[in-house]
């Protein structure tokens, strides 16, 4: 049974602050998920890492060589330190970049050749990825967020459990969280999927959503939840209801 787990980057850094890990985060986020690592894929957002280089080059915008190392550089940082946390706490990660394999054509992935996770995941080993740039057929290059990595991988592997964390309970409306979302409620919630508060060049709560309504209408649910609450993310790795339900039509 394979698993998909996203952390977003606003659990393990300051958004708003350039290059800023939050340490203690990374390593209680490190420690859930090296106590349910088993056939289990890693993708974290990039945070401050990715998104504040991102945005300061302009990379949405224009080709910046300059801008795509450093940003691809810094969210590797931000891999290693988890990276790192996790073999600390007994599993046995390893980093896999997206720049170095991942196509883009119009800003969505075109190619990714997973063979290498496969491997990875049959020999007990636990696949790191993470937001990154990427080459783009048409555009030179892009960004390919955590959230577009989370319904490729699944898709490709047949993921039979998809948990996206984020710092809120869920996609929340009238400061409640919904159960469970379908396509057809998308209206009803246009006031509430916002945007991040922060600096985000991949589309905040939005962004995650539109992605999972795919995987969804592909037949693979999923779970938004809040893996800022200790003991949530091992809830939501064994299926269980925490958060929001991203369902079929």
């Amino acid at each position: 049974m394979v698993r998909v787990l996203k952390i977003g980057g606003s659990i393990l850094t300051d958004k708003s602050q350039p290059v800023a890990a939050r340490p203690t985060e990374i390593k209680r986020v490190a420690e859930e998920v090296a106590a349910a690592c088993h056939d289990l894929i890693l993708v974290h957002g990039a945070g401050s890492f990715g998104h504040i280089p991102a945005s300061r080059h302009g990379l949405q915008e224009c080709f910046s060589p300059r801008g795509l190392l450093e940003t691809h550089e810094s969210a590797a940082r931000l891999n290693a330190l988890v990276v790192e946390a996790l073999a600390k706490s007994g599993a046995n990660p390893m980093p896999v970049h997206p720049f170095s394999a991942l196509i883009l054509r119009d800003g969505r992935i075109a190619g990714f050749p997973l063979g290498p996770v496969s491997a990875m995941l049959e020999n007990g080993l636990l696949p790191v990825l993470h937001g990154d740039v990427a080459m783009d057929i048409t555009r030179r290059a892009g960004i390919v967020s955590g959230d577009q990595l989370v319904p490729y991988l699944a898709r490709f592997l047949r993921a039979e459990i998809v948990a996206v964390g984020t710092n809120v309970d869920g996609v929340m409306h009238r400061g409640k969280t919904i159960p469970e979302i379908r396509r057809r409620d998308l209206p009803a919630l246009e006031g509430a999927l916002g945007e991040s508060s922060e600096v985000d060049v991949t589309g905040g709560m939005r962004g995650k959503l539109m992605e999972l309504l795919e995987l969804a209408e592909a037949g693979i649910e999923s779970t938004i939840f809040n893996a800022s609450i200790e003991g949530q993310i091992e809830r939501a790795l064994r299926g269980e209801a925490v958060g929001t339900r991203v369902r079929a039509k």
